[in-house]
């Protein structure tokens, strides 16, 4: 028979232990925050000159214009008045009740205490007040560029997520339960997942959003049959094995963006584009960029193009005896295949055949939702990094991404991980997104002073290998595939600098959702469809209006569109060639690499 002191003793045991554990994680984050690297402060926010002009602008207007704040003020005091008399009358008269709760359904706020129970309700109500009377607060200051109101509004929407009641232990009902139920122990667990994502990151605090344990690169994803058959300083490229007996005469070659490793596009057999390539009967090649380290920092965008993508075009004309390819480039990779095709027409090179481009800008001139991170007081800071470090450090990228959708994938895991003592989640998306890179110096200042500051490209001209490169140079015909909801490549900006090619052979698609789950649509799946539309207006506006919706992926309608450009079928061809013996089995070696930085 279990008495009162046996549980009393058992708790103190557990206690005790918990205690020791605590300790020894103390020691561990100790060490790891002595041994921080740090980001320079700048790439943490503004300087102080935004948050100067922003209260002398306020100030101004309330000269000015006195009544207009004042209205907003008094507004935001007699809604706390108000909401404290409902919550004491509510206490008073129907005894521990909170209120009536008329706000807006927001999933951080979904345990049923956030409604029934008067003080975590009062806090919730009280915290969307007061985010509502910030955001008021940035709309009164008129004497602003629109930059600068953009980047105001950024940061202050930073700082209402960071002080989310969700995200402070005391007023987190999720997390006071989990405490409660597992005697403190979701706490030590949690604290032991944050030490551990501090240790992987140099100090930095990096939520890790998968439980990167359970992926084995070759094993579970990255498994299409393939093998490296070229490889010099910067790339791997890879052949594909084919899947059918009669492939088309001109092979296809896939540039992922070396932002992030190219098995997105080879994550699980079920939505692999790779895959489904070989399977409609293409010779295929896809390029496996370096993760650079310090020594590789003076990579340039020249650098990409010569020992990259022509190295690539190169050899897959040798292994494959034939004069010209069809290539694909995704995002940053799509920009920089459009600077090379531009380069490859000052040389009256014909290589490349036809061009599909994945998300790709090439007019910077409207910078969305990376206005804050495109001004000068950001790129210097980024100038000061890559200077001291030789590149720019992966936890940086991560970090600014990760903050364009903080809810999602900053404090909502950190929730889980920390408070809740959670084993981050199983999913091959976000063990892939979590595998990031570093990016060379040199090409990450060329990058953001001429192509999205100067935005040159569009514009004068962006100075490159001793050629001016204008994007009207891009004069094959060319497929490009943007997506609904992007927040990285808007699909209306991307249509901007499309337009403004010298192709005569162009076609357009917007696929419904988001960068990376608008092109990895898989046929099989029938989630996401496509608008199309065969007219081209000068304006994004335009063509939306008189688009056409389609269901299903666009992956049929291109792989249509590119069978026109690929020539006759022949018998299927062997991996390598020629001089171009298999080095490795696919994804390779670069795509594992841990450079030292």
């Amino acid at each position: 028979m279990t008495t009162k002191d046996d549980v009393a003793g058992e708790n103190l045991d557990k206690m005790q232990a918990n205690l020791k554990r605590v300790e020894a994680l103390t020691e561990r984050l100790l060490r790891v925050v002595g041994a921080r690297k740090p980001v320079n402060p700048v790439l943490s926010g503004p300087g102080p000159e935004l948050f100067a002009q922003a209260a002398i602008g306020y100030w101004a207007e309330m000269v000015e214009n006195p009544q207009r704040i004042y209205e907003h003020q008094l507004e935001y005091w007699g809604k706390s008045v108000q909401h404290f008399m409902e919550a004491q009358e509510a206490f008073v008269k129907d005894g521990f009740k909170a209120p009536a709760d008329h706000t807006e359904a927001d999933k951080r706020f979904g345990h049923p205490l956030w409604q029934s129970h008067p003080y975590f309700n009062f806090v919730k109500q009280q915290y969307l007040i007061n985010a509502q009377a910030l955001r008021k607060a940035v709309e009164d200051v008129d004497d602003l560029s629109p930059k600068d109101r953009r980047r105001l509004s950024y940061f202050s929407e930073q700082i209402i997520a960071m002080l989310a009641p969700t995200n402070f232990l005391g007023t987190n009902p999720d997390a006071l339960e989990r405490a409660v139920e597992t005697e403190g122990e979701s706490l030590v667990r949690g604290l032991e997942n944050l030490v551990a994502d501090m240790e992987a990151n140099d100090g930095e605090l990096l939520v890790k959003l998968c439980d990167d344990s359970a992926f084995e690169l070759g094993r579970n994803v990255a498994t299409s049959a393939g093998s490296v058959v070229f490889r010099n300083e910067m790339i791997e490229l890879i052949q594909y094995e084919a899947r059918t007996e009669k492939v088309h005469k001109t092979p296809l070659i896939i540039f992922p963006p070396w932002i992030n490793k190219f098995y997105i596009l080879d994550l699980k057999e079920q939505n692999s584009l790779i895959k489904w390539i070989t399977e409609q009967g293409y010779t295929l090649f896809v390029v496996s960029w370096r993760n650079p380290g310090r020594a590789e920092g003076h990579w340039g965008m020249a650098d990409y193009i010569e020992t990259g993508f022509l190295e690539a075009i190169r050899v897959a004309k040798e292994i494959t005896g034939e004069a010209q390819v069809n290539a694909v480039g995704y995002c940053i990779a799509g920009t920089t295949l459009h600077l090379t095709l531009a380069h490859l027409k000052a040389k009256g090179d014909s290589s490349v055949k036809s061009a599909t481009f994945f998300t790709a800008l090439t007019d910077f001139g409207e910078q969305g939702e990376f206005t804050p991170f495109l001004q000068d007081d950001f790129v210097d800071g980024i100038e000061a990094e890559v200077g001291h470090y030789g590149v720019l450090r992966s936890l940086i990228m991560s970090r600014t991404m990760s903050f364009l959708r903080s809810n999602d994938l900053i404090y909502g895991p950190a929730i889980k991980s920390y408070m809740m003592g959670e084993t981050p989640p199983t999913f091959d998306l976000l063990f892939w997104n979590g595998d990031s890179t570093n990016l060379p110096g040199t090409m990450v200042m060329e990058y953001l002073r001429g192509l999205c500051q100067q935005n040159a490209f569009v514009g004068e001209g962006y100075e490159l290998m001793g050629e001016r490169l204008h994007v009207s140079d891009v004069e094959i015909p060319i497929f490009a595939v943007t997506c609904e909801t992007d927040h990285i490549a808007a699909w209306r900006d991307c249509y901007r600098g499309f337009g403004m090619t010298g192709s005569q052979d162009k076609t357009f698609v917007v696929s419904q959702s988001g960068h990376i789950a608008g092109v990895v649509n898989p046929p099989s799946k029938k989630k996401y469809g496509h608008y199309t539309n065969s007219d081209l207006p000068a304006e994004a506006e335009d063509w939306w209006q008189g688009a056409a919706f389609n269901e299903g992926s666009w992956w049929p309608r291109w792989e249509s569109w590119l069978k026109a450009r690929s020539g006759p079928m022949r018998a299927a061809r062997p991996v390598g060639g020629g001089t171009h013996k298999a080095l490795c089995a696919a994804p390779g070696t670069y795509v594992v690499e841990k450079p030292v930085v």
